[in-house]
């Protein structure tokens, strides 16, 4: 059915077209420091004035908000998340909310022409202006509010406008909900980089396994040289090939002694910055590498060449490779050009895929995803500690298991009381013993990581998708990159190019956010959702209609008695679409 037929009401078309009242006053939800205690006022969302527009502003309306993890991660740090550090959450509360579609109701007269009232956008949360992070529903405020200004930072922000213009006939909840699904998508295509950065600063240090016949090969393209290599320790062939290369380049070569704490405290000084764009680890030991990794700087690979002195395991800040965007590669070759090579970032075809953790909302967009790929694995395999949870996933995917059936196998799997050494060898079982050649981590524990590495197969990859702080170390056989291929990826959020992709996904029917939907409620039920995250309840995500106040948060399945009209109109297996949003609203909207 038509966007057109759904809003055939009138009251309903007019909401859709913006042709509505402005209030004077509005409801927003309120953080005024860490914990849940401190959302709201006395459990509910308090009232405020409706601000004016301004001439290069627009007034919005916030229409469908998805709830996320990331918000439980505001409450729990207050003013001390990254994101508002320093903020005086007291005197400027944060009103959080991401996932959200909007409506313009008013255009400053600077921006007549470009926007017109009634058109729909969502929101690239992740904003930039003058060079400083303003994220919506952190430094700015989110969609738990009812109304909201759009200002000069999301419209002229450094990449331009972080508006995703909606089309006519897109739900409300499938339209926020791409935000979240555009994460899951971006983290399979990381542009990783496959030799050192140009005009950057390279660290070749060469530890106690080091050997003679070391080689520079080919590490970065021709006419694209890194701006000064530093060594430590660095002799022989490899240095006299670095002396030309510097010469005939023109890069900066700096050398320095035995690595140790005293020479590398000059390298970092050797910089010029505050750490290196490439590390390279001759012949490395677990204590080199942990004493290196440190002055990686964001983006940085690290480059572990030839086997000698890896054994043990090394303790690898995960947390950094998710946030930090760092790399690890290495090759059992003396030579330094062959450890770079692409990072598979994208299940392999055909192969088996393990997702550890995967019953919550996260979970199953990554579960979906592997499902609907044209050219997926053989074998998916889903886990998570709560048999119930998982009941959920397969029941809410049932129809896209059973067009899968014949080329892609979904098995769920729970330890059922068997420790995590036992459980992970029953899952590499199911692989026929070779292991995964995908893993994907959605469970927020380093414990999970060290423990899933050797479930890998040969030249398997670990999406580190879950969100682990800065400094979570887990020990990790350094070997397994050398000798075994295996390599590590990782990603925070999506950037505009990343929404906008799964936007027209959503918009052409490839993938279905709405899938995703478990529960809904208006706005006074959000701090009920959030509770909801905190304590794993929903087996999906939780959608807010802000403009709808005093609906509780239900469960889908639920509605059958809260609002039987609603819940005729969903479709199989309790799953929320687009029929079922629009008899909502017109039920429920004042």
């Amino acid at each position: 059915m038509s966007r057109v037929g759904l809003y055939a009401n009138p009251e309903l078309a007019r909401y859709r077209q913006g042709d509505s009242p402005v209030p004077p006053r509005h409801w927003l939800w309120p953080l005024y420091g860490a914990g849940l205690e401190n959302l709201g006022v006395d459990d509910r969302p308090i009232q405020v004035d409706t601000p004016s527009c301004g001439p290069h502003q627009l007034l919005v309306r916030h229409d469908a908000v998805g709830l996320c993890f990331s918000d439980t991660k505001i409450i729990k740090a207050g003013n001390t998340h990254p994101r508002l550090a320093g903020r005086d959450m007291k005197a400027n509360p944060v009103v959080m909310g991401h996932e959200v579609v909007l409506t313009v109701l008013e255009v400053g007269e600077d921006l007549a022409g470009r926007f017109e009232r009634g058109d729909r956008f969502i929101v690239q949360a992740d904003i930039r202006y003058k060079g400083v992070g303003l994220a919506y529903g952190y430094a700015l405020q989110g969609g738990l509010s009812q109304y909201n200004l759009i200002s000069e930072e999301i419209l002229e922000g450094d990449e331009g406008c972080y508006l995703i213009r909606v089309k006519p006939d897109t739900g409300y909840a499938q339209a926020a909900l791409t935000e979240p699904w555009a994460c899951v998508v971006a983290s399979y295509d990381i542009p990783y980089r496959t030799h050192w950065k140009s005009g950057g600063v390279t660290l070749i240090a060469a530890g106690r396994g080091a050997m003679p016949d070391h080689r520079l090969g080919s590490p970065y393209p021709e006419g694209q040289p890194p701006s000064r290599v530093v060594t430590m320790g660095v002799s022989g062939t490899l240095l006299d090939e670095l002396r030309r290369a510097a010469k005939a380049d023109g890069f900066d070569l700096v050398q320095l002694g035995a690595p140790d704490e005293v020479s590398l405290s000059r390298a970092v000084a050797e910089s010029g910055q505050d750490g290196f764009d490439d590390i390279v680890f001759l012949g490395a030991d677990p204590h080199l590498y942990e004493l290196l990794e440190p002055t990686a700087n964001s983006g940085c690979v690290l480059n572990l060449v030839g086997e000698g002195a890896l054994s043990g395991s090394a303790q690898v800040d995960v947390g950094r490779l998710h946030y930090d965007g760092l790399s690890l590669v290495g090759t059992a070759q003396p030579v330094i050009g062959a450890a770079y090579k692409p990072i598979r970032t994208e299940l392999r075809p055909g192969g088996c895929a393990a997702f550890i953790g995967a019953a919550g909302p996260m979970g199953q967009m990554h579960v979906q995803r592997a499902l609907q790929a044209k050219e997926g694995p053989r074998l998916i395999v889903a886990t998570d500690l709560v048999p119930e949870r998982l009941a959920v996933l397969e029941t809410k995917l049932a129809l896209l298991i059973q067009a899968k059936r014949g080329t892609t196998e979904l098995i769920c799997r729970t330890p059922d009381g068997r420790s995590p050494r036992e459980f992970n060898a029953s899952l590499v079982e199911d692989t026929g013993g070779v292991g995964f050649d995908d893993i994907v981590v959605l469970a927020p524990s380093g414990r999970v990581v060290a423990e899933s590495v050797g479930m890998l197969a040969r030249n398997g990859v670990m999406n580190i998708f879950a969100g682990l702080p800065r400094g979570t170390r887990v020990p990790i056989e350094l070997s397994n990159l050398v000798t075994r291929g295996i390599r590590f990826t990782g990603s925070s959020g999506s950037g505009i190019s990343d929404l906008r992709n799964m936007l027209d996904a959503a918009e052409s029917g490839l993938l279905d956010p709405n899938l995703s939907v478990v529960a809904v409620a208006g706005l006074c039920g959000a701090k009920e959702g959030l509770e909801g995250i905190i304590s794993r309840r929903f087996p999906g995500k939780c959608v807010i209609y802000p403009q709808i106040l005093d609906f509780p948060v239900t469960m889908l399945e639920d509605l059958r008695d809260a609002l039987p009209d609603v819940h005729a109109k969903l479709g199989p297996h309790h799953s929320w679409t687009n029929e079922a949003e629009a008899e909502f609203l017109r039920e429920l909207l004042p």
